[in-house]
């Protein structure tokens, strides 16, 4: 199944979001869409790894949530795999600030 045939935006989006969020089975993180997004197009980690870059270890240290990814980074990742970049960039922010501590929600929008 591939989740790639168009960028989600808008309502559709909101709900893309709320679709994932059920299917990890909890609060969507940069680490839990990541391998959302690539069990979805079935691919291997070696697989996502060829396309962004990375060895298949930082792949799996993302995915686990042992590396945090910064927001240029994430955006980085959204065009290689061909998505939008709002939602990528919006949870390693929200991911860093959580990690900090820092009690607050993200949204992200164009500038």
């Amino acid at each position: 199944m591939s989740t790639k045939t168009k960028k989600v935006r808008g309502r559709a989006g909101a709900d893309a979001i709320k679709f994932l969020t059920k299917l990890v089975g909890g609060p969507l993180t940069f680490a839990t869409m990541m391998r959302s997004l690539r069990e979805c197009e079935d691919w291997t980690q070696k697989e996502m790894a060829r396309r962004l870059g990375l060895t298949t270890a930082h792949v799996c240290d993302i995915e686990l949530g042992r590396k945090s990814v910064s927001p240029s980074r994430a955006a980085r990742f959204a065009k290689r795999l061909g998505y939008g970049e709002r939602q990528f960039v919006r949870l390693a922010l929200q991911d860093l600030l959580e990690r900090e501590g820092v009690r607050m929600k993200v949204t992200v929008e164009a500038a």
